[in-house]
C-alpha cells in the first residue's frame, strides 16, 4: 500500500457525549469523514481506530477497516501523535506494509476533498514534514484582550497596543480536520505544529465541533452549502 487514511475515533468524547456518530443532518458524524476519505481516491485502505464497539460497528458499515485501540490511548490525554503510531505499528504487525499516513478526524462534516488531494501533492515535495489545514484568524492576535482578576479587560499584549493592526503578523490556526504525512514522520515526531506546512482554507470550511454551538453552526453551514447545489 502506498497511501492509508486512519480516522482516530473514541468513545468517550465529553462537551459532546458520542459526538463521532452522533446524528449530523442525516447520517452519523463519522460518516462524513470516512466518505471524504473514499472520494478523494488515494487511500488503498480507509482505518478507523476505536476502544468502542459501536464506532467500531458503524464504521465498518461504511466501509472502513477496524484498528483495536487500547482503552489507555483512549483518555483525553491522548495525543494524535500517540494514536497514530499505535495504528501504524498494528498494521505492520499485520503484515500491512504502507509509505503515507492521513489522519482524518472523526467529527468533519465540511471538509472538502480537494484540501486533502492538495496535501498529497504537497507531501511529495516536503518530506519528512506534517501538511494540515489551517484558518487565519479574522482579528489580530497581536491586539487580543483579556479579563483581569476584577473582571476589567486589558491587552494580552500591552507592547502592541499602539501599533496599527495593518503593520501586524497576521496569524493563522490548526483547522483541526486532518494530517498527512509519511509513516517515519508520524512515527519520529513529538510535535505536529512546528516546521509543518500549512494549505490556508477558508474559515466557512472548518467548524471545530467541540459544544452545541459549534455543532449547530456546522449544521447550519452544511445544509446552506447543499441548498446552492
Amino acid at each position: 500500500m502506498k497511501n492509508i487514511c486512519v480516522i482516530p475515533a473514541r468513545g468517550g468524547s465529553k462537551r459532546i457525549p458520542r459526538k463521532n456518530i452522533i446524528s449530523f443532518c442525516g447520517k452519523p458524524m463519522i460518516f462524513y469523514a470516512i466518505n471524504v476519505a473514499k472520494e478523494t481516491k488515494l487511500f488503498d485502505a480507509i482505518f478507523v481506530s476505536t476502544e468502542d464497539a459501536e464506532i467500531a460497528r458503524i464504521s465498518s458499515e461504511f466501509g472502513a477497516q477496524i484498528i483495536d485501540r487500547p482503552v489507555e490511548l483512549a483518555d483525553d490525554f491522548t495525543s494524535t501523535i500517540d494514536v497514530i503510531s499505535h495504528a501504524a505499528n498494528d498494521l505492520e504487525n499485520n503484515g500491512i506494509e504502507f509509505n503515507n499516513i492521513c489522519c482524518i478526524y472523526p467529527s468533519v462534516p465540511l471538509l472538502s476533498p480537494k484540501y486533502i488531494i492538495e496535501a498529497s501533492k504537497m507531501n511529495l515535495i516536503y518530506r519528512n514534514k506534517f501538511i494540515f489545514p489551517v484558518v487565519e484568524f479574522q482579528s489580530k492576535i497581536q491586539r487580543a484582550l483579556k479579563f483581569n482578576q476584577n473582571e476589567e479587560l486589558e491587552p494580552v499584549y500591552p507592547e502592541n497596543e499602539h501599533i496599527r493592526t495593518q503593520d501586524l503578523e497576521n496569524a493563522f490556526y490548526d483547522a483541526g480536520q486532518f494530517y498527512w504525512a509519511d509513516k517515519t514522520t508520524w512515527k519520529d515526531a513529538k510535535n505536529i505544529h512546528f516546521g509543518g506546512h500549512g494549505i490556508k482554507i477558508p474559515a466557512f470550511s472548518a467548524v471545530d465541533i467541540d459544544t452545541i454551538e459549534d455543532l449547530e453552526l456546522a449544521k447550519t453551514i452544511f445544509e446552506t452549502r447543499r441548498i446552492k447545489l
